[in-house]
């Protein structure tokens, strides 16, 4: 029996998510258990990732895929959002997990709906509404409780891992920004692959792909092969179908699951030691997408 577009796309999303926050425990476990190194796995993952996908557009999709380089505007775009946009919200996010653990960096990392919030009020010089602005005030109180443990005086985390989280928070708002203006005009598959591609070029300077490091044995092939092809490939493209199925309200509720995914392998898979206050800052941000979602403004562009 076919399933209903609508709960095919509940399923879609779901799934993507569920992808997403698995890979977070996976990049833990190569960094503190097979000592692979951050830069080299951002490099080499959106290196195939973006040609993987521009692969897949090309040929299952059958997009032209350069047309995107036929206007400047639309190249100067491409490249801010490549560097600023995708390399920064993934290099962000795996410091994040360097310097704490997959769970609190992926749920400090969905503080970017509430900074989208702030720089929208901003920009659009409106007062937040009240749901937002409550919004605000628990992300704050569930950020507090995530660093602190409920004592002011000492942080729980080191002070690196709370600066590339909240750093990784405003990368994945200015992930979310940045490329309005070109997803009006061309397919996710060819921003997102481009921007993938461009950045992993970019950050080859940082650290060659070549230069592999780390204890190499099946389990670390398998888990790398996962994030790229699986949470990164796969991940992105049921998403963007789920997106056409239900639409983004819907689908940003169901991302939710990303942080529940992470924060439950990381403590099962990795036993990254949570306490209660850990929870409650953790459902207090998953409320904040949730009242979000069902919110929404109208995107600008930065």
């Amino acid at each position: 029996m076919l399933l209903k577009p609508k709960t095919k796309g509940f399923f879609l999303a779901l799934f993507a998510a569920l992808m997403w926050g698995i890979s977070g425990a996976c990049v833990q476990f190569l960094i503190q258990h097979r000592s692979i190194n951050i830069e080299w796995l951002v490099t080499v993952r959106m290196l195939i990732a973006g040609s993987l996908l521009l692969l897949l557009a090309r040929f299952s999709l059958v997009l032209d895929i350069f047309s995107i380089w036929q206007r400047k505007k639309d190249t100067y775009a491409l490249l801010l959002f490549s560097i600023f946009g995708m390399l920064a919200a993934q290099y962000t996010y795996f410091a994040a997990i360097n310097a704490s653990n997959a769970a609190t960096a992926t749920v400090l990392q969905y503080m970017g709906p509430t900074v989208i919030v702030c720089f929208l009020a901003v920009k659009l010089r409106k007062i937040p509404s009240l749901i937002e602005m409550i919004a605000v005030l628990l992300t704050l109180c569930g950020t507090l409780l995530i660093i602190t443990h409920g004592s002011l005086q000492t942080l729980s985390i080191s002070a690196m891992g709370v600066f590339w989280g909240v750093l990784s928070a405003v990368a994945l708002a200015f992930y979310t920004l940045m490329p309005v203006r070109l997803l009006e005009d061309f397919d996710s598959s060819l921003v997102t692959g481009w921007s993938m591609v461009i950045g992993g070029l970019a950050f080859s300077f940082v650290h060659a792909p070549w230069k592999v490091s780390g204890s190499w044995d099946l389990s670390t092939y398998l888990l790398t092969a996962f994030i790229i092809l699986f949470a990164s490939l796969l991940a992105f493209y049921i998403f963007m179908i789920s997106v056409k199925l239900i639409g983004p309200t819907y689908t940003s509720l169901l991302c939710c699951t990303e942080p529940l995914a992470s924060t439950f392998l990381a403590v099962v898979w990795l036993h990254v030691p949570l306490t209660l206050c850990d929870w409650a800052g953790t459902f207090m941000i998953l409320i904040t997408i949730v009242l979000l979602a069902l919110t929404q403004r109208k995107a600008v562009t930065l």
